[in-house]
């Protein structure tokens, strides 16, 4: 048993996954003069994923932070504070289903466009 959750990979992880990874994927985004639609669809569904390993991750750091001696495991993990920890998860979350239904909506437009174009002359 650890002494504190933060000394656990579990916490570098959770780190990785909520700060460098997303800042990496939005800088990629930013800086990118062209992208294909798959990419950004690739984007979207990464940083959902993103969302729920971090959710998994804060949840299996609160169980672990009860069992350790340590305070500030659980002003961190599990007290009111972890609210403020959820809300990277939800907002790579919802840039994420916004970047997949970007895509979707475009493709759906685009295919009723061509519908149009091809049922025109009945």
């Amino acid at each position: 048993m650890s002494l504190s959750v933060f000394l656990e990979l579990r916490f570098w992880l959770l780190v990785g996954f909520s700060l460098v990874l997303p800042v990496g994927i939005y800088a990629l985004l930013l800086v990118t003069r062209s992208i294909s639609r798959w990419a950004v669809l690739g984007f979207g569904v990464a940083l959902v994923l993103i969302a729920g390993v971090d959710v998994y991750l804060l949840q299996s750091m609160a169980a672990q932070a009860k069992s350790t001696p340590s305070l500030a495991d659980d002003a961190w993990f599990s007290s009111e504070l972890t609210i403020a920890l959820y809300l990277l998860p939800v907002v790579f979350g919802g840039i994420g289903v916004n970047l997949i239904s970007h895509v979707l909506l475009r493709h759906l437009t685009e295919a009723e466009g061509r519908f149009d174009r091809e049922h025109s002359d009945r």
